[in-house]
């Protein structure tokens, strides 16, 4: 039996016009996406504008003038070996591939500005520039560089080259990969969807007040108590 009628079908309401809400944000009325797929791209584009460190990590580079490395990668697929040896020899370096290993001798400098043009042209959206230069796409040229960095600063590391190794795990992490997650998006102010951005935020608050609450009055209208 119902306790409290107003109390219980107040909840009764809000709770449906909670999933009616809901039912709304899954169509894809925002620019032909719904509500959680339109935030997303929103909010990854307002990111991207902040995640641009390619600059930054060039001037690091440059302390690298004239020194050398030579590194033997193991990579378990022939085909990716081969693919990535293109990536060592647009930097100037020497390579060989044999079976699974990788051999790469060369200008630490040129081998990392290389990583990093391909960095920014990916970052920059220009993955076309990318795929006519190795002859595959971009995307995998990108995965490709995040696989080999990953591999050489360990071999790096066991060289006793630490600043070296340290310094291809911060082009990895804020070049590479960033490029590789942000590619095809769209960089835009805040300002520019500030309206949006403060609506959404609002929004998800209240939004999730107005469950609580609903489902607070319907229980509590119901007579269940909660005590200590």
């Amino acid at each position: 039996m119902i306790a409290d009628k107003k109390e219980f079908f107040g909840g009764v309401g809000l709770l449906v016009g909670f999933f009616v809400i809901l039912v709304i944000m899954f169509c894809p009325i925002f620019e032909g996406k719904n509500a959680l797929n339109y935030l997303d791209s929103l909010y990854n584009s307002i990111s991207k504008g902040s995640a641009y460190y390619i600059p930054k990590l060039k001037k690091e580079v440059d302390k690298y003038t004239g020194e050398s490395i030579s590194v033997v990668l193991e990579i378990k697929d022939p085909k990716i070996a081969e693919e990535t040896a293109l990536l060592f020899t647009k930097g100037g370096a020497e390579t060989n591939v044999s079976g699974k290993q990788l051999s790469i001798k060369g200008d630490f400098k040129k081998i990392l500005e290389n990583c990093l043009e391909d960095s920014d042209n990916m970052f920059n959206n220009n993955g076309e520039i990318i795929s006519e230069k190795y002859g595959y796409p971009e995307k995998n040229v990108l995965y490709n560089w995040y696989s080999a960095m990953k591999l050489m600063q360990l071999e790096l590391v066991k060289q006793g080259k630490g600043k070296e190794s340290n310094l291809m795990i911060s082009i990895s992490k804020k070049a590479v990969e960033c490029s590789y997650n942000y590619y095809k998006v769209i960089p835009q102010p805040i300002s520019e969807k500030a309206g949006i951005v403060v609506f959404s935020l609002v929004f998800y608050v209240i939004y999730t007040v107005w469950y609580g609450f609903g489902i607070l009055f319907m229980f509590e209208g119901w007579g269940l108590r909660l005590e200590h």
